[in-house]
């Protein structure tokens, strides 16, 4: 089952041309466009010439250190990508994903220290809260039929302003406690943030995890009925509906796997940091979105991959790191980052319109 098939979902009848004529007009298309038509390749393509130019533009970026280290960020970034795309496809927006990362932490960290229990103790109710908050998004949209662009941004201040509070008044500052010397903190610091070794270069377990979930999102989006949900929902959710998808279950669980990244990135901070700065995560989640749409996710939904945002991740870390490697000033990051989301816009847009081109 190919991306471009599940992207339009059936609605319960078939198109006005019929399926011959359709068949005809896609085997007329030559095989470059059928191959632009997938959503991943626009982005693979750039992110091998900014890949390219920044090994000739800053050359740090040859080492392997420097590019386990570029890998580390992407993974970082990429691993919320994940879930926030998948949403994407589902036609909604989540932009309460960056805070909600620090809330998951601070969750961890607070209930294990403030009660001397066992750091895992903390991760499970952690878990519990990220999917909680994610349910909640998804239950707000689907009751009141808001635009989850409202619904998310209320949940993100609500996060915002309770992160910061809470903290001050258990805590006494901005951040967490250091829950370095804890009962399970190394167990549980082997899962969500150790390294291992490649070729004398020491590779971040996230990098792992990172490719483990882009191949599971992968597998789920081309192999599953759920898979197909989503780009049902994604296109059309009233026609979706018309054909016994369930709509409702279907979103409502897209919300709650960003909530699933949100808690897997908290707890990787956490773990690497030993503790957690209640304000961080405000503007993260464009940097997620951004990520998804580079990667070829469209804004109205229905349409993307799993493997695009993989690609679009990489490009941040990489750009995010080739600055610092090139010795320009950092603070050109966000001029760069504008420009390859105008430019992933433009050639998604492109891309569609010569791919469905007679």
């Amino acid at each position: 089952m190919s991306v471009a098939r599940q992207a339009e979902p059936a609605a319960g009848t078939p198109p006005a041309s019929g399926p011959g004529r359709t068949g005809g007009r896609t085997a007329r298309r030559p095989p470059a466009l059928r191959l632009l038509a997938r959503p991943e390749v626009g982005v693979f393509l750039g992110a091998v010439a900014v890949l390219v130019f920044f090994l000739i533009a800053a050359p740090p970026v040859r080492d392997g250190s420097s590019m386990a280290n570029i890998l580390y960020q992407s993974s970082t970034i990429g691993i919320m990508a994940l879930p926030v795309a998948l949403l994407m496809i589902g036609g909604e927006f989540d932009l309460s994903s960056g805070v909600a990362v620090i809330s998951s932490a601070l969750t961890a960290s607070m209930l294990s220290y403030q009660l001397t229990v066992n750091v895992w103790t903390g991760v499970v109710v952690a878990l519990v809260v990220s999917l909680a908050i994610g349910a909640f998004n998804g239950w707000m949209v689907m009751r009141t039929g808001l635009p989850s662009f409202l619904v998310t941004l209320g949940t993100f201040l609500i996060l915002q302003g309770a992160n910061l509070a809470v903290t001050k008044l258990i805590t006494g500052n901005v951040a967490s406690d250091d829950v370095s010397d804890m009962d399970g903190f190394g167990r549980a610091k082997a899962v969500f943030a150790s390294s291992f070794g490649v070729g004398g270069v020491q590779v971040k377990i996230t990098v792992v995890w990172w490719l483990v979930f882009a191949a599971l999102a992968t597998w789920v989006l081309l192999r599953t009925r759920y898979g197909n949900w989503v780009f049902a929902v994604g296109g059309s959710k009233d026609s979706a509906r018309a054909v016994g998808v369930p709509v409702r279950f279907t979103k409502i669980t897209l919300f709650m796997l960003v909530g699933f990244g949100a808690w897997f990135v908290g707890m990787h901070n956490l773990f690497s940091f030993n503790t957690v700065q209640s304000g961080e995560g405000v503007g993260q989640e464009l940097i997620y979105i951004a990520a998804a749409v580079i990667g070829g996710c469209l804004l109205t939904g229905g349409h993307g991959s799993a493997i695009g945002p993989v690609f679009g991740a990489f490009m941040f870390g990489m750009v995010q790191q080739g600055i610092v490697y090139a010795g320009w000033n950092p603070d050109w990051f966000k001029a760069f980052l504008g420009v390859m989301l105008l430019g992933a816009v433009l050639i998604n847009l492109w891309v569609q319109r010569s791919a469905t081109r007679r």
